[in-house]
């Protein structure tokens, strides 16, 4: 057990974490020169085409240090505030983190959320300055930052560059002599962290467990405790390029379980396997349910596709725990699942993995947040609204409290004004401004979660030059001025385009939804009226108009009236024609409302 060492790599986005990962499995020889490619742990097409890490993944090395043999196991963590539930879960798992920084962009605010998250799991920080090979790096002065940030010697953070090969060895030593082995007995029975896990469609659920005590033997009868059921483990093995069978795995250690769970819903990312003879006692704490912060309807386009779409959905969550679903139902695309996202690009690449992954094709609806409603009847009672649909009457409702965030934002000193002028724009209060640098501000704002659900990350970056980093941590409930806003098309309300909305934002919003789905919406034989209401008040109206044939085009002169008795017969097939006629909504008109300031 004293030559394991457990370690994941935590960073913002694009400060070189996968690629340091490469390296470090170059200078371990755990892959051969065939095997070998650019951004090797991140087997995803959708990660390799969008250079971002969303899963973590785990790979166990072998490294020879002063003629002794030592197991490394590394766990790659994503970088973007979306997916931090990988992190928070690779650092369950590990002693020690290495904290890489991008010598030209220096500390940005994800790489302080995830030092956070390190050090409340109390983990050996190995700080790494990336990237020094960059003409445009600033060594001096980010290990200033990274000095005033840890409170570490100047001396303890390593120079490196991934790209290049750079201060490798010194890392690898580094995790050797700093990062603590694992702590256990071996002698107690089994008890192990399961933090991730994969669908196999030939051999089921593959589990990836951490032993924190005890061993895990092959055959043996295990116990997964948060659902209580009993398993034989068919394979055991650790984790290399491809999986490596073993006939157990110690106290300490990384690996694999396969047991031949079929169904998706028995593994739970965050449950303790124990021994189904002599269980333990305690299950392994410090794993909180994920909080998802954004919700939006998935619907198969096709009804018939519904028990697809679930058994899809399901074995996705197996792969991406911080999914969130339950089955609803609309009036307008039939029945479909309410999820639950960590942010919108979560939403995007859940969407993205649907259509790939599982050749499912699907519609979403206008992503919102979670809101408390308090009826007039009874003012404590508490009701939850996911759907503007659920929001209770008008006249009935005492008030409505939505969720707000603490929102802190590093930039540029020159950036300043826009980035203010944006989070005032979205209801923004400033909370706090501090100069971290004579460069560079960080700026703290309470603002409401529904605000940055949209557009906000993107616009945040246009008026920053792509200088400005994100992050953001719940902060609770408060009361707020919310009003319903429903589109209406021909006189019959589209459920899955209503909006919760401030009060001063309502007419402004409804207003630009009437013009997008005037531009989107196909003409018909009849006139579509498109309108915004609030209740039963109308606030902006637009009309999509008739295509129209030339009824009177085979009149030429003669008395008016005769013209005239052919558009009256025109205008009652129209009136009659818009009385039973539907409209079609296409895909991108539930889209685009996403997408007004464009």
């Amino acid at each position: 057990m004293k030559n394991i060492r457990n370690f994941c790599i935590i960073a913002h986005i694009d400060h070189g974490k996968s690629t340091l990962a490469d390296r470090l499995l170059d200078a371990t020889a755990t892959v051969t020169s065939r095997e070998k490619q650019e951004q090797l742990l991140d087997s995803m097409d959708l990660e390799r085409e969008r250079g971002i890490t969303i899963k973590s993944h785990a790979i166990q090395m072998d490294y020879e240090f002063e003629g002794e043999k030592y197991t490394l196991n590394l766990i790659d963590t994503p970088g973007h505030v979306d997916f931090s539930y990988e992190v928070s879960r690779s650092i369950a798992a590990c002693e020690g983190a290495l904290l890489v920084v991008d010598a030209a962009q220096s500390i940005q605010a994800q790489t302080i959320s995830n030092l956070y998250l390190a050090l409340e799991n109390d983990l050996e920080i190995i700080p790494v300055l990336n990237k020094i090979d960059l003409p445009s790096a600033n060594p001096e002065e980010v290990t200033d930052d990274i000095v005033d940030l840890l409170g570490c010697d100047a001396e303890e953070i390593i120079p490196a560059s991934a790209k290049t090969g750079l201060g490798i060895n010194e890392i690898l030593e580094a995790i050797i002599k700093r990062v603590p082995a694992p702590k256990g007995n071996p002698n107690e029975s089994l008890q192990a962290l399961i933090f991730d896990s994969v669908y196999n469609p030939f051999r089921g659920v593959e589990t990836y467990f951490r032993v924190l005590n005890g061993e895990i033997k092959k055959d043996q009868n295990i116990k997964f405790m948060a659902t209580g059921k009993n398993y034989e483990a068919n394979e055991v093995g650790t984790l290399k390029l491809k999986q490596m069978p073993k006939q157990v795995i110690k106290t300490g250690d990384v690996g694999y379980l396969i047991t031949g769970i079929k169904d998706a819903r028995e593994v739970k990312v965050g449950d303790t396997i124990t021994d189904a003879k002599s269980p333990t006692t305690n299950m392994i704490e410090g794993f909180e349910d994920v909080k998802p912060m954004v919700f939006a309807g998935i619907y198969p386009v096709d009804t018939e596709e519904y028990e697809e779409l679930r058994n899809s959905m399901e074995k996705l969550q197996l792969n991406d725990a911080s999914l969130v679903f339950q089955p609803e139902s609309s009036a307008a695309l039939g029945f479909g699942f309410r999820c639950g996202f960590l942010g919108m690009l979560h939403l995007e690449i859940i969407q993205e993995r649907l259509e790939r992954e599982f050749d499912m094709t699907v519609i979403t609806t206008v992503p919102n947040v979670s809101y408390h409603a308090f009826t007039n009847k009874e003012p404590d009672e508490l009701i939850m609204v996911n759907n503007p649909s659920d929001l209770p009457e008008p006249s009935s409702l005492n008030r409505v409290e939505e969720p707000f965030i603490k929102a802190t934002i590093i930039t540029k000193a020159e950036f300043v004004g826009p980035v203010m002028s944006l989070c005032i724009e979205k209801r923004g209060e400033i909370v706090n401004q501090t100069y971290l640098t004579t460069e560079r501000v960080e700026l703290s704002f309470d603002m409401p979660l529904a605000e940055i659900v949209f557009d906000f990350y993107d616009r945040l970056k246009t008026v920053s030059r792509g200088y400005a980093s994100f992050d953001y941590a719940p902060i609770g409930m408060r009361e707020s001025h919310l009003v319903k806003v429903d589109v209406l098309l021909n006189g019959n309300t589209v459920d899955a385009l209503s909006a919760l909305l401030h009060r001063d934002n309502a007419y402004d919003i409804g207003k630009r939804m009437c013009e997008k789905l005037k531009e989107l919406i196909p003409r018909q034989q009849f006139d579509i009226p498109i309108q915004a209401a609030i209740g039963s008040k109308i606030i902006s109206r637009e009309t999509v108009k008739a295509l129209r044939k030339d009824v009177t085009a085979k009149c030429y002169g003669g008395d008016i009236s005769r013209k005239r008795k052919l558009l009256e017969k025109q205008k009652k097939g129209k009136k009659r024609m818009r009385a039973v006629g539907n409209v079609e909504i296409p895909q991108e008109a539930f889209m685009a409302v996403l997408k007004l300031n464009d």
